[in-house]
């Protein structure tokens, strides 16, 4: 791994990036309030709860990220392969893209049987988009740290994104959490691996803020879960994951079977607890 790419996975990971994350408990409250977290210790319970949630998620998302990721990455390497292309084509190539992107966002927003989680997703993916516009691009004033070329590759990189914003923004696309995660890593030239991890990374990481928040662990246990728990779990989706895609651009590929390699929900019980979260009396969290 480089500098580059060490630099934006610090940058990614930072807690005060305004993701909007932190007003989101992925079901955890709900499964909380419900009574399932009265019968154990509070860090086995924790611990059993992010297992669960991190192996529905990376099932479900993964595939997603994936291939929002490798949709982008092709529009990028085009061009830093030294090939060129008129105004007319660079646009049609955007317009596929972004269409292939539509795809995806309408069969996770298909899939996403909740609309807790769906309304979660969708405020945590525009929250991301307007991150990478208003915070990752970069302005004229800081023109003068970059050569031309990285700042013609921004600008190719950014019309994509911005323009993928706009749709959601006028409602034309849902704009989901991993399929805007995918093309956000893309195009800071993370690469597919480090962008999965980090995303299964952030979710574990998400749900034990929650626990913080909701009192049920302190913030020193949060860390010791997240340093000696959390790491195999998310390795071990990782491993189980990480080549898994949604189908829709595998082509004539006869060995694709959507029930083995495509995307799945592994915990019912976590999305009827989800689902519930706005039938409780009192909330702490949105989602």
């Amino acid at each position: 791994m480089d500098d580059d790419e060490t630099y934006i996975l610090l940058l990614l990971s930072d807690s005060n990036l305004p993701t909007g994350s932190f007003v989101a408990s992925s079901g955890f409250e709900s499964y909380v309030k419900h009574g399932f977290a009265s019968s154990s210790s509070s860090d086995t319970v924790t611990i059993k709860f992010v297992r669960d949630s991190l192996a529905s998620y990376a099932h479900s998302a993964l595939p997603f990220v994936s291939d929002a990721h490798l949709k982008v990455s092709e529009y990028s390497s085009f061009f830093d392969g030294g090939k060129d292309e008129g105004v007319e084509d660079a646009e049609g190539r955007i317009k596929q893209i972004l269409n292939d992107l539509t795809e995806l966002d309408e069969l996770y927003d298909t899939m996403t049987l909740n609309h807790v989680a769906r309304r979660a997703s969708k405020a945590q993916g525009v929250a991301l988009l307007t991150l990478y516009s208003k915070g990752f691009s970069r302005p004229s004033s800081l023109s003068a740290f970059s050569e031309a070329k990285s700042q013609d590759h921004e600008r190719r990189i950014s019309k994509i994104l911005d323009k993928f914003k706009l749709m959601v923004r006028r409602e034309e696309i849902h704009g989901h959490l991993p399929t805007c995660w995918g093309s956000l890593t893309a195009a800071l030239g993370l690469t597919l691996e480090r962008a999965q991890y980090l995303h299964l990374f952030l979710h574990a990481r998400s749900l034990l803020s929650a626990a913080v928040r909701l009192n049920d662990i302190g913030p020193y246990g949060a860390q010791q879960i997240l340093l000696h728990a959390v790491k195999p779990l998310v390795a071990a989706e990782i491993a189980k994951c990480k080549d898994l895609r949604t189908g829709l651009f595998q082509g004539s590929d006869s060995s694709f079977d959507d029930t083995i390699h495509g995307p799945a929900n592994t915990w019912p019980l976590g999305e009827i607890l989800a689902s519930r979260h706005d039938l409780q009396h009192s909330r702490i969290f949105n989602s």
